[in-house]
């Protein structure tokens, strides 16, 4: 018999991915406009979010969080950083090194997760074969 709750970490993974990628949309943009008058860059919040919903579950070990986590509630976010703030006189706040910069910590990310859900998938296979 299939636990029940045997995708849950799969689940939170893939949703930690879809913000990852969402974050990878946000910096490319952020790149592509970097020459455009007044434009203020945009990131996204998600690991914040996730992290309080997960400590807000109270469970014994972190099985038993990630199975009771609704991953429902919590959506990455899109938001403009630092909207007042701009060091340019056209108002532009995006810097391109640091843009690159993050966008390589995130592909880094996306990358990292994207391996545990395989590594998830053959756990399953392993666990299926035997």
């Amino acid at each position: 018999m299939v636990n029940g709750h045997v995708f849950s970490y799969v689940d939170a993974l893939d949703k930690a991915a879809d913000a990852a990628w969402l974050r990878n949309e946000a910096i490319s943009n952020n790149i592509a406009n970097a020459d455009t008058p007044g434009y203020k860059r945009q990131d996204v919040s998600f690991e914040e979010e996730f992290t309080r919903v997960l400590n807000k579950v109270e469970y014994d070990n972190l099985d038993q969080r990630v199975y009771n986590l609704q991953l429902s509630r919590i959506e990455p976010r899109v938001y403009t950083d630092a909207f007042d703030y701009s060091y340019r006189m056209d108002g532009n706040n995006v810097d391109v090194d640091t843009e690159n910069v993050y966008l390589a910590e995130n592909q880094i990310t996306y990358n990292a997760l994207v391996s545990c859900m395989q590594n998830e998938f053959s756990n399953l296979r392993t666990a299926m074969s035997t």
